[in-house]
């Protein structure tokens, strides 16, 4: 998947930080979207995160094209857990990697354990 970096996700704008860079909570609901995309689900189902490792590495300044790429690393039963990556395609430097951990669940069911 693809993003700008827009003002909206910088660090100053998210409140992470002083600076208008992106934003470490941006980055990761980034790679978090990649591994949401990266999994092909019957209707009825969907799956939620559980765990997340992510190093943000480099800056990325406002305008800048934001690549990241999810890859199933594990898989067990109903547990999926992504190896993820995110790059900034003008300067060709890896800006974040990490592990996300997700769960599928049959929404209704889940949504209903809510009370």
């Amino acid at each position: 998947m693809r993003f700008t970096v827009g003002d909206e996700d910088t660090a100053l704008a998210l409140g992470s930080g002083s600076l208008p860079v992106l934003a470490t909570p941006r980055l990761l609901a980034w790679c978090e979207a990649a591994t949401c995309a990266a999994l092909e689900l019957p209707d009825g189902q969907t799956s939620v995160g559980t765990r997340v490792a992510l190093e943000h590495v480099a800056a990325s300044s406002v305008g800048a094209t934001i690549e990241v790429s999810a890859d199933v690393a594990y898989e067990d039963g109903r547990l999926r857990r992504f190896t993820v990556a995110a790059r900034d395609v003008e300067r060709g430097k890896v800006v974040g990697t990490g592990e996300v951990t997700r769960v599928v669940v049959d929404v209704e069911r889940f949504l209903g354990r809510l009370g």
